[in-house]
């Protein structure tokens, strides 16, 4: 059944786009569907993180982000810092403190400011100004993976684009049905503002580690990134959360929530890397605008939410375009000599494909100064 549903979807695909001469092969729709799936994994990360800080706010009156994300960055910091500790030679982490120590400052600062601004984000402004104003930061991905990581999008993309954030507007819809918006915001512009922030720092941060994992290592930027996220997110946590800390009446239920947030967390930010090596920041960021979606799902149990048919609407409009824009290629404006996939699987989905084409006979593609390609054979 799933051969042929890929049949027909690779069908449905070549229909559409035959006048580009653009074909799919059945082994390229797997690549696509693996994107989906690993995309779609790590928007129940995001769901499980968002679901035990609601539940930690509404049930226990517990509002503390800086804290559960300083536990994320110690746990980041215990498992691939330590690795980088027992590391030697050029990889060693003297070595690269030595080399690019206030990069990975500005890297971590980053992060650490997204993610606590689009928490305070939430107690300013309404949760649909916070997810329409979310999006906003995948243009502005899309602007540095042009300039800093010379991806080349086709109108296909942008359209891919357009139609996940139509996606999201009907989600918006579904909850002004829903009257789940019971939040208005006590300073929309400030709380909107926050929001903004937040989409851009993520977006930088997204850019820097698709770079840093593709050029470098994973275990370089976890390690580093939980070197810093930690120092950085235990300062502010001492300035600005200590007296709400004061106020936790701990028990067993509130340290269980701390823990399969904490869970959550460190689960995205190590299969978040591995994502992005096989595709690409952008379509991530695309994939994982379902997160929402799942955790609305989730809050039909846990709070009482009302449910819209727009919902599934919403959730199949995303896929659609996720889908469109992994399924065609992104060029690079600088030549390469990494064997390219020989179909169009495109950028996002190469390393899917070589990963598959490891057992045939070895080429090396090499593109010529007019733009020429010419495939030889290295037996």
């Amino acid at each position: 059944m799933c051969h042929d549903i890929a049949d027909l979807f690779t069908k449905s695909y070549n229909w559409i786009f035959d006048r580009n001469k653009k074909k799919l092969n059945i082994t390229d729709v797997r690549n696509i569907w693996k994107t989906v799936l690993m995309s779609q994994l790590l928007s129940l990360f995001i769901c499980g993180t968002a679901v035990t800080s609601q539940y930690l706010a509404e049930k226990y009156h517990t509002d503390t982000p800086m804290l559960q994300s300083f536990i994320n960055y110690s746990l980041v910091l215990l498992v691939y810092t330590t690795a980088l500790v027992f590391r030697t030679g050029h990889d060693s982490i003297w070595q690269i403190l030595k080399l690019r120590w206030w990069k990975y400052i500005l890297l971590g600062l980053a992060d650490v400011e997204a993610n606590y601004m689009i928490v305070k984000a939430y107690q300013y402004t309404s949760i649909t100004s916070v997810q329409l104003l979310d999006c906003c930061g995948i243009p502005v991905l899309m602007a540095l993976s042009w300039f800093i990581l010379h991806a080349r999008y086709k109108l296909i993309h942008f359209l891919a684009v357009g139609i996940c954030v139509v996606g999201v507007a009907t989600m918006v819809i579904a909850d002004s049905f829903t009257a789940r918006e019971d939040n208005k915001g006590s300073d929309v512009v400030l709380g909107d503002v926050l929001v903004l922030l937040a989409a851009s720092l993520y977006a930088i941060s997204n850019v820097c580690e698709e770079y840093i994992v593709k050029n470098v290592s994973r275990v370089e930027f976890l390690g580093m990134l939980g070197l810093f996220g930690t120092i950085i997110s235990g300062l502010q946590l001492a300035i600005v959360e200590h007296k709400e800390i004061a106020r936790i009446q701990w028990n067993w239920k509130i340290a269980l929530l701390f823990t399969a947030f904490s869970l959550c967390m460190f689960g995205l930010y190590s299969f978040m890397p591995v994502v992005i090596k096989l595709t690409s920041a952008t379509s991530v960021n695309l994939g994982i605008l379902t997160a929402d979606l799942y955790s609305l799902f989730f809050g039909l149990f846990l709070f009482s939410y009302s449910f819209s048919s727009l919902y599934i609407v919403s959730f199949l409009i995303i896929m659609v375009g996720f889908i469109m824009y992994c399924s065609t290629p992104t060029e690079s404006a600088e030549p390469t000599t990494v064997p390219e996939p020989s179909s169009s699987t495109g950028l996002d989905n190469a390393a899917l494909k070589l990963e598959e084409n490891d057992s045939e006979t070895p080429t090396v593609t090499i593109q010529t100064p007019r733009g020429e390609t010419e495939v030889v054979s290295t037996n």
